[in-house]
C-alpha cells in the first residue's frame, strides 16, 4: 500500500542525480555509520537528536530522510520535518533497503573533506571546457550539492589548494585528474563508486570530446561544439558552470533514457493521415 510519507528505494533511485531530485538526510547512528560509511548520493549527514535546531535549513524544499532500517529514527526526523513545513517523506526499509536493491552508494574514503559551512572545496584552472564543467556537474549532482568551485590562473591551482584547504581537480600531478587514456571525469566516476549505464555512457561522451579521440563516440564531436560555445559565451567561468549545468542534464537524461529514441524527417508514410471514417 502506498504511503504519503514514505517513498521506496525504486522511486528514489530514479529521481537521484536529476536537477529537481530530493535533499536526502542520512539520520544513522554512528556505529551504523562506522559499519558501512557509504553514504546515499549527494546525502547531507545529520543527528536525529537536534532536528528541531536544524530543520529550518531545508525550509521550501523536498527532502527524503533515511537512516538504517527505516523505522524510528527517519520516521521521527520526517515527522518533525512536516512540522516546520517541510516537504519531507521516510525511505521505506532506509539504507540497508537501497543498498540491497543495488541502488548508487558513495565510497566514504574518497570524499573530501568539508569546510565549517559543511561543503566541500575544489579548484582548478580557469576557462573550463569540457573536464572542468563536467567534474562540478558529477559532484554538485551526486556528491554534495553545494559544493564551491573555485576558477585560478593555471600556476596557482596548488597554491590556492593549500592556503584555502581545496582540493585540485584537473591539472597535472594530483588525484582527482587523468590517468592514461582516462581524464578526470573517469576517475571520478570510479573513485566515488558511481559507475551506472547511464554515467559511464556519458564518461565515454566526455573522455572522447576532452581527449581529441571524438572518432570513438558518435556524440563526442556536438558535445566537443556545444562546450566550446559556452566557453566563448560567457566571460565568468561561474556563469558559464551554470550555464553548463544544464548541458550535463540534458546529456545525462539522454544517457539514461532517451538514447534508442530516434527523430526522422518527413515522417513514416500514413503517419500524418487522419482516422479512418
Amino acid at each position: 500500500m502506498s504511503s504519503n510519507i514514505s517513498i521506496s528505494a525504486a522511486q528514489l533511485s530514479k529521481l537521484v542525480g536529476l536537477p529537481d531530485a530530493p535533499v536526502i538526510i542520512d539520520v544513522r547512528i554512528p556505529d551504523d555509520v562506522a559499519a558501512d560509511p557509504r553514504r546515499l548520493p549527494g546525502s547531507d549527514s545529520r543527528s536525529h537528536t537536534d532536528v528541531s535546531v536544524w530543520a529550518n535549513a531545508y525550509a521550501g524544499q523536498r527532502v527524503v530522510v533515511s537512516c538504517q532500517r527505516g523505522l524510528k529514527l527517519s520516521e521521527g526526523v520526517a515527522a518533525w520535518l512536516r512540522h516546520h513545513g517541510v516537504a519531507a517523506e521516510n525511505l521505506a526499509g532506509g539504507f540497508e533497503a537501497w543498498r540491497d536493491a543495488g541502488g548508487l552508494l558513495l565510497r566514504g574514503a574518497a570524499l573530501p573533506p568539508r569546510d565549517a559551512a559543511g561543503r566541500s572545496v575544489w579548484v582548478t584552472r580557469t576557462r573550463p571546457k569540457v573536464d572542468r564543467i563536467a567534474c562540478p556537474w558529477l559532484i554538485r549532482r551526486f556528491v554534495d550539492r553545494h559544493a564551491v568551485f573555485l576558477f585560478v590562473s593555471p600556476s596557482e591551482v596548488a597554491a590556492v589548494a593549500e592556503r584555502f584547504a581545496a582540493t585540485p581537480f584537473d591539472i597535472e600531478g594530483v588525484f582527482w585528474s587523468h590517468r592514461g587514456e582516462r581524464c578526470s571525469f573517469d576517475v571520478m566516476v570510479e573513485e566515488f563508486g558511481l559507475a551506472t549505464p547511464a554515467l559511464d555512457r556519458l564518461a565515454a561522451i566526455v573522455r572522447a570530446a576532452d581527449t581529441a579521440t571524438l572518432e570513438t563516440v558518435p556524440e563526442a564531436a556536438g558535445f566537443l561544439a556545444a562546450s566550446l560555445g559556452l566557453s566563448r559565451m560567457f566571460r565568468d567561468d561561474l556563469a558559464q558552470l551554470d550555464a553548463g549545468m544544464l548541458l550535463y542534464d540534458a546529456m545525462y537524461r539522454w544517457c539514461r533514457d532517451a538514447s534508442e529514441e530516434t527523430h526522422n524527417w518527413p515522417a513514416a508514410a500514413g503517419a500524418a493521415k487522419g482516422p479512418t471514417l
